[in-house]
């Protein structure tokens, strides 16, 4: 089976700065068409930051495309700060966002972490959103947190044990959050390499090596482990009961079968409380954005979308 090839490369048309506190400066572009149908891109993470690489999920022609980086990480300053960093900052964020580009309604998409602040914004701005388009789906419960620390180990053992060596085993979260918060760049390094080892359906190897990506690993590393110790919700119901809020709401889960950072339990409970979503299980996807088959629905989802008005 072949599947597609993202659209080609891109690079804005436009970017700036917004400071919606004392604290965060907030970096935003837009790519595509200037008159096109806007749609907000949420980022994975949470802190990996808005790679080039998402503006290709879109076809340019049609769509005016606005990434922006969360609080913390990409190209929003400062990097790495936790201080005022919550899913409702960050929910306040992308209205904020909305309102500088006087956009009345937009598509919302979103992967991973940036599925759950898709959610949690269409819970309290409904009415802006053209329709909802996710992927990779977590409920951001303390079971999803745990099964990250420790779960996954079933399926990787010998990447957990790399993973949990030099740390204390029956509290993995404290002892990363207090390297992390001593600028350890190189427990920020062993962090992403277990996160990215369990992400594709097929193994792929990549080396940091240089200071800029040992430094981005370090702040993916920190703010994941502050919203996974600080913010994570108690159990599925706080998401789930959202959804009469925004069932009305044209929308889409894609999720893969084989998804070991976020189960697929998470995305068909959404969608048994969601049954007007369209849900595509990839029989053979795991939890990347860039796992061949993942891509391919991924692109299938987007340009459905046009279509909605």
């Amino acid at each position: 089976m072949a599947f597609r090839k993202l659209y080609p490369d891109i690079r804005p048309y436009s970017s700036g700065y917004l400071n919606p506190d004392d604290v965060h400066t907030i970096y935003w572009e837009q790519c595509g068409n200037p008159d096109g149908v806007p749609v907000i891109v949420l980022h994975g993470g949470p802190g990996q930051g808005a790679s080039p690489t998402l503006r290709r999920f879109f076809d340019p022609e049609f769509y005016r495309i606005i990434i922006f980086d969360q609080r913390g990480c990409g190209r929003s300053q400062p990097l790495g700060e936790t201080e005022c960093n919550s899913p409702d900052d960050l929910v306040n964020d992308i209205e904020l966002i909305r309102a500088h580009l006087n956009i009345a309604k937009w598509h919302v998409f979103g992967g991973s972490w940036g599925a759950v602040l898709a959610l949690l914004y269409a819970h309290t701005h409904a009415k802006n959103i053209i329709s909802l388009m996710i992927r990779s789906v977590s409920l951001f419960t303390t079971a999803n947190v745990d099964w990250f620390l420790t779960g996954m180990k079933k399926t990787y053992p010998e990447v957990w044990e790399r993973f949990a060596a030099g740390h204390d085993k029956d509290n993995l979260l404290q002892s990363y959050e207090t390297a992390l918060k001593n600028n350890d760049h190189d427990v920020g390094v062993q962090w992403v390499d277990y996160e990215g080892s369990c992400s594709t359906l097929y193994p792929q190897f990549r080396t940091i090596t240089s200071d800029a990506e040992r430094h981005a690993a370090w702040v993916l590393a920190k703010m994941e482990c502050h919203y996974y110790k600080h913010h994570p919700f108690k159990d599925d119901t706080h998401i789930l009961s959202m959804v009469d809020s925004f069932r009305h709401v044209p929308g889409v889960i894609v999720h893969g079968r084989y998804d070991m950072i976020t189960p697929i339990e998470s995305a068909y409970k959404l969608h048994k409380a969601w049954p007007e979503s369209d849900f595509i299980i990839v029989p053979d996807g795991g939890h990347s954005a860039l796992d061949p088959a993942i891509r391919d629905r991924i692109l299938m989802m987007t340009d459905n979308a046009r279509s909605i008005r």
